[in-house]
């Protein structure tokens, strides 16, 4: 059955549907993948009056990862989505974030309170935030579709088709959303990539329940020994209302080590050994099932828009998490990409808002991401020494702590430049 925005009430098709870009909202669109970044773009979007439907290659929605740490920028979009009260009943509240070299010398102490009272991060586990999204997408009427993998777009004047490994068609759309994550299937064939590499690093990362400690309350911790050795520990709230609070684990690891296989005694012997305060936390890893491995990728894209095919999230931008800022960013793209659709009908003009309403943001947390991650992953022997030296007492001074905590807590736009993100 033909799409009804490109007929008219007589039956003719209309002259907006033969090539130019232009709609009258509102527009079909798909959305791909259901991870945080599809879920509250399809509610975002089926809230402002889109046809909505979400196509996720997994047949069931399980949440894969460990707990991630919500920024304001990130808590400011869960707010506009409905979901933050309720997701602060599940999640931990993170006041600071701490990093010492097992030297006992501070190279992190950055507290949201010095920025502005009563601001916190929230440390979630995945599947409570997986959770609050799909019902807000439900509750928006955006459609889920399991088991279907979309890899390829075949853009026509009429529309974009999507066909599946099967080379099965699943119709055509306005618009398509590739929120397929850092490994995206859609990206190499529609974007327009400037760089695309993976990380010679990764993490290594499991969930274990919380032991009462109170030195994990509030804050989100690290510990280094140079820069190949570190360990995290975030607080993440309970996956559910009725679950037991959790603490996310991470482990600094090259992505080489980790392809030849972990061995569970040496890997707690080593992490005992950096981190021997958290024994109780690193001892419930019982089984080297529970460690998976998160690889980092480096993504930087020309334009985050090609006809009718636009990235979000870490399709568009992947990053090394040294800045902790992968969901936030994925949020705002969501918020500013249904913002520029509310304020014109022409789709071209609305992906160029887009474009620029991201731009700066995102640019800028590439650019500190890429240049900060040597000094805590990789192999060069005085990065952390220097790391070590200078980050601490740089982070004391007023004016250098202020653009610390702005970076971290996702409102940076520029080396020198700071405030709300334009989607905000």
């Amino acid at each position: 059955m033909p799409h009804p925005f490109w007929w008219n009430a007589r039956g003719e098709r209309r002259p907006e549907a033969l090539g130019a870009l232009r709609y009258c909202a509102p527009m079909r669109i798909a959305v791909i993948g259901s991870g945080p970044c599809g879920q509250a773009v399809g509610a975002l979007l089926a809230r402002g009056g889109h046809d909505a439907t979400l196509f996720e290659r997994a047949r069931e929605l399980g949440p894969v990862g460990a707990g991630l740490l919500i920024q304001p920028t990130g808590l400011a979009v869960l707010d506009r989505l409905g979901v933050r009260a309720e997701l602060e009943e599940l999640g931990s509240p993170i006041e600071r974030l701490s990093g010492v070299s097992t030297r006992g010398r501070v190279v992190l102490d950055a507290r949201y309170e010095h920025m502005e009272k009563g601001l916190t991060g929230l440390g979630l586990h995945r599947a409570a935030l997986s959770a609050a999204l799909n019902g807000a997408r439900e509750r928006a009427g955006a459609r889920l579709r399991l088991g279907v993998e979309v890899v390829r777009v075949q853009e026509r004047a009429e529309g974009a088709e999507l066909y599946d490994a099967d080379a099965c068609s699943h119709g055509l759309f306005d618009l398509v959303v590739a929120c397929d994550g850092a490994r995206s299937t859609l990206r190499g064939a529609h974007a327009d990539v400037r760089r695309d590499r993976p990380y010679p690093w990764g993490a290594l990362w499991c969930v274990v329940d919380r032991t009462g400690d109170p030195r994990f309350d509030g804050v989100l911790s690290q510990v280094y020994r140079g820069t190949r050795e570190m360990i995290g520990f975030l607080p993440s709230g309970r996956p559910s209302p009725d679950a037991a609070e959790c603490l996310s684990v991470f482990w600094s690891i090259e992505s080489a080590e980790a392809s030849r296989g972990v061995e569970l005694d040496a890997w707690r012997a080593k992490a005992l050994a950096l981190a021997p305060h958290a024994d109780a936390l690193i001892e419930q890893v019982q089984n080297i099932d529970q460690l998976i491995f998160a690889p980092y990728r480096d993504v930087v894209l020309r334009r985050a828009s090609s006809g009718r095919v636009v990235f979000l999230g870490d399709a568009a931008h992947a990053m090394s998490p040294q800045l902790g800022q992968g969901a936030n960013l994925a949020l705002m793209d969501a918020a500013a990409l249904a913002g520029a659709l509310s304020r014109t009908s022409a789709l071209d003009e609305a992906l160029q808002k887009y474009e620029r309403a991201r731009r700066a943001h995102v640019r800028y947390y590439q650019f500190a991401s890429r240049w900060l991650t040597p000094a805590f992953q990789s192999n060069i022997p005085f990065a952390g020494a220097l790391r070590d030296a200078f980050f601490g007492p740089m982070t004391r001074a007023p004016w250098f702590r202020r653009q610390a905590l702005l970076s971290l807590a996702g409102g940076k736009t520029g080396i020198l430049r700071a405030g709300p993100p334009p989607a905000l």
